[in-house]
């Protein structure tokens, strides 16, 4: 039954999430749900305190540390429901003491900042709001007196993304939600991550967080038991039923993804993705980019828009007969937007390039 899946006919994923994920991932975690482990037994029916479930939550933590290339003597690992929106609050509620600094870059970014003031004193410290969320801040600064700096690596809905961080001498957070494990990265500087899976790790309903164990000894005490970072790493993810299937996903996808040679092999097929796409957009008549600073485009989430709106149903015709999907833009800022993350095939990419150059031939 499951071979059919490899029959059906191809549609190229652009979807910002949840995104793409790779076949054989899909495949491998359908047949858990039949007869997991060998057990004859589902996944989704047995205890996640079973030694047979125990062994995919290490293995899970585990594989995040050695793509981040960070040991386990450095940095916990918990995995927890309620998406990157519920990190939004975790954070200041775990960490905001006297006051955060915040940068806007996008809709996400903000949603974090609207939660960390509810819970104490936040500054934006800098912010791309004036221009639509078009460019990454750069050369702000940010003083020793603050608990954290809180960034948001990858904006999906502007398609902008940090190419270097912020050096600062504050502990460092990021919402890598939408591009981790998209390049290589020097996790070290950062004093917690947390993303959530659906966009490039895996499928919707898990959030990973990393945390360096010298900061979590920074997190306040009194804390509610389950918004508690400690209480969830003291039971290694455990202290109450986590998510099981789409940890069991996250797990198989980062094995997939060491298989390919790790995070610096699917960087180069990542960076050439994106170069073939916005190599296009710059030299197609019809169409434009959105991101205002070109050095400041994502590798993940390409946004365009066509020079002429008026043409967007012929558009619109051309994508969805080469059976594209997920390409529009966020409802916010419309448009179009193509996400290219781990799983996508570079093929894919090649099929919206010939559709966008078809576009041109019969409308310029």
């Amino acid at each position: 039954m499951l071979s059919n899946v490899s029959k059906k006919v191809k549609v190229h994923n652009f979807s910002a999430g949840p995104g793409i994920l790779p076949e054989e991932v899909l495949q491998e975690a359908a047949e858990a749900c039949i007869n997991f482990d060998n057990l004859n037994l589902s996944l989704l029916e047995i205890s996640h305190r079973s030694k047979n479930y125990e062994k995919v939550m290490e293995e899970a933590r585990q594989l995040v540390l050695d793509h981040f290339e960070v040991s386990a003597d450095e940095y916990d690992v918990i995995y927890l429901g309620g998406g990157a929106s519920l990190q939004f609050a975790m954070v200041p509620y775990n960490f905001l003491k006297n006051k955060a600094a915040y940068v806007n870059t996008g809709v996400w970014a903000s949603k974090a900042i609207k939660e960390a003031k509810l819970l104490g004193n936040v500054d934006v410290v800098a912010s791309s709001e004036d221009k639509k969320f078009g460019y990454i801040p750069k050369n702000f600064q940010v003083g020793n007196d603050y608990d954290y700096l809180h960034i948001t690596s990858n904006n999906t809905i502007y398609g902008t993304q940090y190419k270097t961080f912020p050096k600062v001498n504050v502990p460092l957070v990021c919402d890598m939600s939408s591009d981790i494990f998209s390049r290589k990265i020097d996790a070290k500087q950062f004093s917690l991550i947390y993303a959530g899976a659906q966009k490039n790790m895996g499928p919707a309903g898990a959030t990973m967080i990393m945390i360096r164990k010298d900061f979590l000894e920074k997190s306040k005490t009194g804390l509610l038991t389950m918004l508690d970072y400690k209480t969830h790493i003291k039971a290694g993810s455990m202290f109450n039923t986590p998510p099981v299937f789409p940890v069991y996903v996250v797990m198989l996808t980062l094995r997939w993804l060491k298989k390919m040679g790790g995070v610096s092999a699917i960087e180069k097929i990542n960076e050439e993705k994106a170069r073939l796409l916005y190599a296009e957009i710059d030299r197609n008549s019809m169409f434009e980019g959105t991101v205002i600073a070109k050095e400041d485009r994502s590798n993940m989430n390409v946004c365009f828009r066509l020079k002429n709106e008026a043409l967007e149903s012929e558009f619109d015709k051309l994508w969805k007969e080469a059976n594209i999907s997920g390409i529009r833009g966020h409802r916010d800022v419309g448009g179009y937007r193509a996400s290219l993350y781990n799983a996508l095939p570079i093929e894919s990419v090649k099929v919206l390039v010939e559709v966008m150059q078809e576009f041109e031939r019969k409308f310029a």
